[in-house]
């Protein structure tokens, strides 16, 4: 009898609170240093639209130029446009690259360096070449069974901090 009050007196599954959404992708974000390199590398996430090309492949030019990403240990890991879409519809101007760094403290030196900041963005900006969003992941290793057909790769050694202190940063950046 106990248990028959106790089903008809709680509260039906469809009525009670649904449970706490998973941690967001910021709790999830392992924390870095900014200021030291420690030897993890990330990922540099640029995507958007290109409103004009030809200051967009200036811009990219400048950027080679600059040397920035090779001082920094940073290179393109894919072309900035597709070669098939499986789903979706992509606009035709999209555009995505992938730059890999030894590390976040890297990428956010090549990002705030003075160099960057004050002589390279004004080339893609008023007016803007292109609308972009641009964000850092960490690389994650590949599970043993794909790090197993990998040849052996990354890096063999990272630029040390007097690189970045060579690279003057902008005063204004966020701590």
């Amino acid at each position: 009898m106990l248990l028959l009050f106790a089903a008809l007196t709680a509260t039906p599954a469809w009525a009670q609170a649904p449970p706490p959404p998973p941690p967001g992708p910021a709790a999830l974000a392992p924390a870095v240093n900014p200021d030291v390199c420690d030897g993890k590398p990330v990922i540099m996430l640029i995507s958007g639209q290109v409103h004009d090309r030809d200051r967009i492949l200036r811009y990219g030019a400048a950027i080679r130029e600059s040397r920035l990403y090779e001082k920094l240990g940073g290179y393109y890991i894919v072309s900035p446009r597709s070669i098939a879409t499986f789903e979706g519809s992509p606009p035709a101007n999209q555009s995505v690259l992938m730059v890999r760094f030894p590390c976040f403290a890297h990428a956010r030196a090549f990002w705030y360096s003075q160099k960057y900041q004050r002589d390279l963005v004004p080339l893609r900006q008023n007016p803007s070449a292109g609308d972009f969003t641009v964000t850092i992941y960490p690389e994650i290793a590949p599970p043993p069974e794909v790090g197993a057909m990998l040849q052996p790769g990354g890096y063999k050694a990272v630029p040390g901090p007097e690189v970045v202190a060579a690279i003057p940063q902008v005063p204004d950046k966020p701590k």
